[in-house]
């Protein structure tokens, strides 16, 4: 027969339970946790964007790295953020102008789930159609290639997706430090609103950003078979490209 439980060993036994407790409810968050986005768990960690400013990584929430980008993107002839833009820390805008890979403004992005689309009269597909409007609305009348009515069959590598219409190259040449500037401004510009354009990769000068992997920021990028070619390194030009979409 089970025998009660004495007045001395009560209070181990509440003990335990309350342990107990304490273990599922710590595995209830936990579970909640798992099924979250995971860019809504980056967002109640931190700040989504950041910027270098003299050495020092400044945060920045989307609205700010938006009005930077924009502020910045006055140097390419873009009507800049507008009287509504939120207050920046100070050198944020002049670290944006001159950003290079190991600087420059990134944000971590949780990743969408877009339907697919096909391409349009344009050989461009919706998504990518307004990425290209929004940098010809909001950046500047930028040189852009990378498709054609119609499509286009060649002239990319292999399984590029600028022949699924997905894909805008805005060029920048010949290659110079001013072009580099410029080129970064525009890679920056998208990667601020890269959630909002469904922006999939942004490739220049030997770096990338995507989607996929936000959290880590801008990567080292390998042309094809280690090319020098400062096309296959997209050093005369900004690749974009947008999910494909399910």
């Amino acid at each position: 027969m089970p025998q009660r439980p004495t007045p001395a060993s009560a209070p181990a036994a509440t003990g335990r339970g309350v342990v107990g407790a304490l273990l599922v409810a710590v595995l209830a968050v936990a579970v909640v946790l798992a099924w979250r986005p995971v860019g809504d768990w980056v967002e109640a960690v931190g700040a989504p964007c950041g910027v270098e400013v003299d050495g020092e990584r400044v945060p920045l929430d989307r609205d700010q790295a938006r009005a930077a980008t924009a502020e910045a993107a006055r140097s390419l002839g873009g009507p800049g953020a507008g009287e509504a833009a939120p207050e920046l820390p100070d050198g944020v805008v002049e670290a944006v102008l001159g950003a290079r890979a190991d600087t420059a403004l990134t944000c971590r992005v949780p990743v969408p789930g877009p339907a697919a689309e096909d391409e349009t009269g344009s050989g461009l597909t919706p998504r990518a159609q307004a990425v290209l409007d929004a940098v010809r609305t909001e950046v500047g009348d930028l040189p852009v290639g990378g498709f054609a009515p119609g499509g286009v069959a060649s002239g990319h590598g292999e399984e590029s997706t600028h022949y699924e219409g997905r894909a805008v190259d805005v060029f920048f040449r010949p290659v110079t430090e001013e072009h580099l500037d410029d080129g970064w401004v525009l890679a920056q510009w998208l990667v601020s609103r890269a959630d909002d354009l469904t922006v999939q990769y942004v490739i220049f000068d030997d770096h990338y950003w995507g989607v996929r992997g936000s959290m880590r920021g801008w990567q080292d990028y390998r042309a094809p078979g280690d090319s020098d070619d400062p096309v296959l390194r997209h050093l005369d030009h900004v690749h974009v490209d947008v999910l494909r979409g399910e």
